[in-house]
């Protein structure tokens, strides 16, 4: 099951060339604010997924209207440092994690404001990201971790570098617009191996990033058990499996940047700059070569 949330608020399955309204089998889920609803609605989600099964298999399909976000504004963003090998045979690095601003996702054809800092360069990251459906703490590394997602969803991880005054910096991860996700909550029962994922990203028509989730260095349940050995998941949580560096390249003023997973999705977002900033078209080989020999983020 694919749950979207549309820009006019409606609850809805994403079929093959549609949707279906399934906004009844929550109506009665009770929220304080816009912000607080999807949380709500995916701490429901298992419970009621039978009606909204029904709800889809009756309805009539529409055409795919404007999406948000399918979490609008997550209760947390946390995101993991590198995490992939980048086709090396080193030893696994340190696992890490951070987080970033609830108030930095924006949703499907949504626009990424590259802000006035004095940044060296924006890059694009796509990653796998893991969407919380249940409280969740000291989650085992096994598939039993599985158990407290809602499901996946696409992430862009914009990234402004050279900010930091003493080594380097994550802030550059939270300026507004930088978090892309959608555009749905796929169940975790659609994903039958999230380590078997081909991930892609391409810059108006030009290939980027293309890799496979089999080279993360942590997989998805050591993601989860690690961070969960830290600090207590809730529903709405958004957690960004990191990505691979081979590929990564800048993003500027009139952009349109596409992301696909297979099984999960494809998300695409435009860029503005009011600076009309301008970095090298391509992907930045300088980047590549250095993650490949530090494996840092």
């Amino acid at each position: 099951m694919k749950l979207v949330l549309t820009s006019d608020d409606r609850l809805a399955v994403l079929e093959d060339g549609g949707i279906v309204d399934v906004s009844e089998a929550f109506a009665d889920v009770r929220y304080r604010s816009a912000a607080d609803r999807m949380p709500r609605v995916l701490a429901a989600l298992v419970d009621r997924r039978q009606r909204v099964e029904d709800l889809a298999r009756r309805g009539q399909s529409m055409p795919v209207p404007g999406l948000q976000a399918p979490v609008p504004r997550p209760p947390k963003v946390i995101a993991a440092f590198g995490n992939y090998r980048e086709g090396s045979d080193r030893e696994r690095q340190t696992q890490d994690m951070f987080l970033e601003s609830p108030d930095s996702v924006i949703g499907p054809d949504g626009t990424v404001v590259l802000p006035n800092h004095q940044a060296s360069i924006f890059h694009h990251e796509a990653e796998l990201a893991l969407v919380i459906g249940r409280r969740a703490k000291d989650l085992p590394a096994d598939d039993r971790a599985l158990d407290a997602l809602a499901g996946y969803t696409c992430a862009i991880d914009v990234s402004a570098r050279g900010l930091g005054r003493v080594g380097p910096s994550r802030i550059g991860k939270s300026f507004d617009t930088f978090t892309p996700l959608g555009p749905a909550i796929v169940t975790v029962d659609e994903v039958p191996d999230p380590q078997d994922l081909q991930v892609t990203l391409a810059v108006n028509g030009e290939m980027r990033q293309t890799y496979s989730t089999a080279d993360m260095e942590y997989r998805v349940v050591e993601v989860l058990a690690f961070i969960s050995s830290y600090m207590t998941l809730v529903p709405g949580d958004v957690i960004l499996c990191g990505t691979n560096h081979q590929g990564l390249g800048a993003v500027q003023d009139g952009d349109r940047v596409e992301m696909t997973i297979e099984r999960v999705g494809t998300l695409a977002v435009s860029v503005s700059d009011p600076l009309k900033r301008e970095w090298p078209r391509g992907v930045d080989q300088e980047t590549a070569a250095r993650q490949r020999a530090v494996g840092t983020s």
